[in-house]
């Protein structure tokens, strides 16, 4: 004779634990790692360079060329053309310009002077890179990660509910057996 197996609640939930743990397991650990890094990225150097302040003025007079020329003369930067310049971040009021290398050198540079405030390699570009997938394959990002995520929330809503069934199973008893010996009462009153 063959039995008939009933579905259970508590079987499926335990299987997408086991299967979506092993699944999600390096991904995980590599957002959850960057993730970290990232968070003290404005107190850790090593991560992003602090940013330096320059002489107050009212807004940044330097010109465009003047800033390319300044960026030239960083050996470490290998800057020569603005080819090479991933990007500028100019803060008026921190009175500095900050020139993003492609190869992820930050040079800062005064605002009205031009003067060299600090040369420094910035990690958080790629670090932002590997916490998005994107550093791995283009496709990561999309493919691998995003699975990853919708894994994780799939992981918690199940860890929620085994989290919360014993607590709605004995508020569940503790109805059952207050009805029964309600009705054990009413027995004994009758």
């Amino acid at each position: 004779m063959e039995k008939k197996q009933s579905f259970s609640w508590k079987k499926l939930n335990r299987k997408i634990h086991y299967w979506g743990t092993a699944i999600i397991a390096i991904p995980l650990l590599i957002v959850l790692g960057s993730g970290i890094l990232l968070q003290v990225k404005k107190q850790v150097t090593w991560v992003q360079p602090k940013t330096i302040k320059g002489v107050q003025g009212t807004f940044p007079t330097l010109t465009f060329d003047q800033i390319l020329n300044t960026a030239k003369t960083v050996p470490e930067a290998e800057i020569n053309t603005w080819k090479d310049v991933d990007r500028l971040d100019v803060r008026p009021g921190k009175a500095v310009i900050k020139i993003r290398a492609e190869n992820s050198w930050e040079i800062q540079i005064d605002h009205q002077t031009a003067e060299i405030l600090q040369v420094e390699y910035r990690r958080s570009d790629i670090i932002e890179s590997i916490h998005d997938g994107s550093f791995f394959h283009k496709h990561a990002k999309l493919w691998l990660f995003l699975p990853a995520a919708i894994a994780l929330l799939v992981l918690w809503f199940t860890g929620m509910y085994m989290f919360v069934l014993p607590f709605l199973n004995k508020r569940k008893k503790k109805t059952f057996d207050a009805s029964k010996s309600e009705g054990v009462l009413l027995k004994k009153s009758a």
